[in-house]
């Protein structure tokens, strides 16, 4: 599987985490199985516990750099993708800023509204830029 698609998996995964918390990680992953094309992946595993586990500080950075927009006030599928890219930008060096940034952008625009993928660019190109996410 390609990091992008299992970049897009992860995404679904947290996207869906949101809706039902209660849910680990484990059960998400075995839900996702029954879904076509979903393959276990440890690039997707990684993302989503990542994710997961650091939601609180992902979430004060998204806060800080979103002028205006409180996470309880953008859509969830912008919340879930700007944490998936938010994290792999602070504690994954093997992923360019660009990629992470790009991979954002194509997600927002797959899958969310039309000015979604110009304000996950924003946010994110400028909290790498001030927080020294290179």
């Amino acid at each position: 599987m390609k990091r992008s698609e299992a970049r897009e998996w992860a995404f679904k995964l947290i996207f869906e985490s949101q809706f039902h918390p209660e849910l680990t990680f484990g059960e998400l992953y075995e839900n996702a199985e029954g879904i076509d094309g979903f393959q276990k992946d440890k690039f997707t595993e990684t993302l989503f516990e990542g994710v997961s586990a650091c939601s609180p500080d992902l979430d004060e950075l998204i806060g800080k750099y979103s002028k205006g927009w409180s996470s309880e006030r953008m859509s969830k599928v912008s919340l879930a993708i700007l944490r998936l890219s938010v994290f792999e930008l602070k504690y994954l060096e093997d992923v360019p800023m660009s990629v992470s940034i790009n991979e954002a952008v194509e997600l927002a625009k797959k899958y969310d509204g039309d000015d979604a993928p110009a304000f996950i660019n924003g946010v994110l190109n400028t909290l790498a830029k001030t927080e020294n996410f290179t």
